[in-house]
């Protein structure tokens, strides 16, 4: 990656799951897809895509979200644990090769990946990327921060009408990948700060804005009377803490 231009004309790598369950500590990942997406337009995208079987049964909400059924998954899906040692293995290589990696709701899928490969006997993804020095760049934590005021949706479907990006599939993994590079894209030119910002102060910045957008939401909740508590670590939970 050329360290002088933009990090948004740079390579980016687009990562999304679809997994069986909302819930980031239980979820097992069904599909997931890596895409190598070339900012300066230089090159077409090359996508890594992986299908599960993860071992357990689909729920059918999970199924309605992104089609896949535990008979296909079981009949065409591979094993978890090669599978997520191949794609903790591609956003690792990533890192180190200085290649921040797009994700929209960071926490989400990282947090997914590292349970994910601890349940399998696997390397932690999230002790292995962060030795490796990741960057992420979350358009999710990124359009919350430009512009925090604005009313409605925050899922990446929104984002996409909000920053005119093309999304050619919601809900699959490919699709929404590129769909976030592009909204990121879209951020970096829109927000000229953004697109200043080398990965190293991009990454921080995530991290600061992540937990002030969490204690700000956890302040209105208490003045509703709810006790739910509002994780701002980012991007993804720690283990430690989970385990606490």
């Amino acid at each position: 990656m050329n360290a002088s231009a933009p990090w948004h004309l740079g390579v980016l790598l687009a990562f999304d799951t679809e997994t069986t369950s909302a819930d980031q500590e239980t979820a097992r990942v069904v599909t997931a897809c890596a895409v190598h997406v070339d900012g300066s337009g230089a090159m077409p995208p090359e996508a890594d895509s992986w299908l599960i079987d993860p071992g357990c049964e689909i729920p059918e909400e999970a199924t309605a979200v992104h089609g896949i059924t535990t008979k296909h998954a079981r009949e065409y899906g591979k094993p978890p644990a090669g599978s997520l040692k191949d794609i903790s293995g591609t956003l690792v290589r990533s890192a180190r090769a200085g290649i921040p990696v797009v994700a929209y709701n960071a926490p989400y899928d990282f947090t997914v990946m590292d349970r994910e490969t601890r349940r399998n006997d696997l390397d932690p993804f999230g002790e292995a990327f962060a030795a490796a020095g990741g960057i992420v760049i979350d358009p999710y934590v990124l359009d919350k921060h430009v512009d925090p005021y604005r009313k409605g949706s925050r899922t990446l479907a929104s984002a996409c009408d909000v920053y005119r990006v093309r999304i050619d599939g919601a809900h699959d993994a490919a699709a929404d990948a590129i769909a976030a590079a592009r909204v990121a894209w879209r951020i970096a030119v829109k927000y000229p700060q953004i697109g200043a910002m080398t990965l190293p102060e991009l990454h921080d910045l995530q991290v600061k804005a992540k937990a002030e957008q969490a204690a700000s939401f956890q302040d209105y909740l208490r003045r509703q009377g709810k006790p739910e508590v509002i994780d701002g670590t980012w991007p993804l939970k720690p283990w430690a803490e989970a385990a606490a």
